[in-house]
């Protein structure tokens, strides 16, 4: 067997996924979008929707479609705004160009740094992400090009995908390379570089052996990839690097056999959440529930209901962590604490009423919980 060569190992079970593709992967020799190997990456999608899972694509190649309709291509070093608008023009072709792939309808996301940075705006893009998911479209994510001024740079989708997949809950993050997988040394340089399929940690050698910058077509090379997994595995979803440019690889991956690398989660994501949950400060104020609605939570697990809420106290804001207190004549217990999905006005306006009639009141909805069961945690 060639020592370079990476063996095949069998993937654990997995229901969600997030899957990245580089522009190197999808532009024609630098101009514009190829189904040379996009052919064979939206095959692995559409056998993984064939049996029941979910995967949302990150996907570069904007600006190399942009590229190809300019008649006057921007010079080396061209302004930001040059370079946002060629992402502003292939934005719509890639979009038409995974829709030509895939077997369902494909959904643009563009997304900032800043979206995802923001407690509220994250909740936004997690719960357009999830109806998408929920009615079988195809979300293509992207960075917001047009907008963003800290765009453009080495790597940035690798650690969109990262972001990407710990905001759907992803359990794994797939990220296609034009090379087999990681390598103890750059394979290109040195002769003697060793497959390395299973990494149990991201140590700082393993970063340093990855090197720098990818293709010409790209932004990213094998380090900001290992950054993105670095970055999924503290998240608790673990990362599967592969070549994308291989069909045979592909047509194995959709069977759940790897020739490629894998790096472990830290933690699983169940563990990262209640840590999160437990810590994270909350703000000042409460949700004050009656005792149905505490019993309901502590006994069912379930989620917090408007019916079950007295009212709210303080001047909280959506997606904020707020304590979840009963009162009664024998005093006042904490009961758990969550994310709100409302704002604490918001609430005083819904509380004892039922979900439906949510809309109604406020104009507006983001569902009918005031804390899901998944952003709650008992104390």
């Amino acid at each position: 067997m060639d020592a370079h060569a990476f063996s095949e190992q069998l993937l654990p079970p997995w229901r969600r996924a997030v899957l990245k593709v580089g522009s190197s992967l999808l532009a024609a020799n630098g101009g514009g979008l190829s189904t040379e190997y996009a052919q064979a990456i939206a095959g692995f999608v559409v056998a993984s929707h064939a049996i029941g899972r979910e995967v949302v694509v990150v996907s570069s190649g904007a600006v190399a479609a942009g590229r190809a309709i300019m008649r006057e291509q921007p010079q080396d070093g061209a302004e930001m705004a040059e370079r946002q608008a060629l992402a502003a023009l292939g934005q719509a072709r890639l979009i038409g160009f995974w829709q030509g792939l895939l077997d369902r309808h494909v959904a643009q996301v563009l997304l900032t740094h800043d979206d995802l940075r923001n407690r509220r705006r994250y909740l936004n893009a997690r719960a357009t992400l999830s109806a998408l998911l929920r009615h079988r479209a195809v979300p293509v994510v992207n960075e917001n090009d047009t907008v963003s001024v800290d765009e453009l740079k080495l790597g940035d989708n690798d650690n969109l995908a990262a972001i990407v997949a710990a905001l759907v809950d992803a359990d794994v993050l797939f990220i296609a390379t034009d090379i087999d997988g990681l390598y103890d040394a750059d394979p290109r340089r040195n002769p003697d570089a060793r497959p390395v399929e299973v990494v149990p940690q991201l140590t700082p050698a393993l970063l340093s052996a990855a090197g720098g910058t990818g293709s010409a077509a790209g932004t990213g090379g094998m380090r900001t990839k290992l950054e993105a997994a670095q970055r999924a595995s503290a998240a608790g979803v673990a990362t599967v690097l592969f070549n994308g440019t291989r069909a045979d690889v592909l047509a194995g991956l959709a069977t759940d056999r790897l020739r490629g690398t894998r790096i472990h989660a830290l933690r699983s994501r169940v563990a990262v959440r209640k840590h999160w949950l437990q810590n994270a400060p909350a703000e000042p104020g409460a949700i004050v529930v009656d005792a149905g609605a505490a019993n309901a939570l502590v006994e069912k697990g379930a989620s917090l209901l408007p019916g079950g809420v007295v009212t709210a106290e303080g001047d909280f804001r959506r997606g904020d962590m707020v304590e979840i207190v009963q009162r009664d004549e024998r005093g006042s217990r904490r009961v758990a604490r969550g994310v709100s999905q409302y704002s604490a006005a918001d609430i005083r306006r819904v509380a004892r009423r039922h979900s439906r009639e949510i809309e109604a009141v406020l104009g507006y909805s983001y569902g009918g919980t005031v804390i899901h069961r998944d952003d709650l945690m008992l104390v």
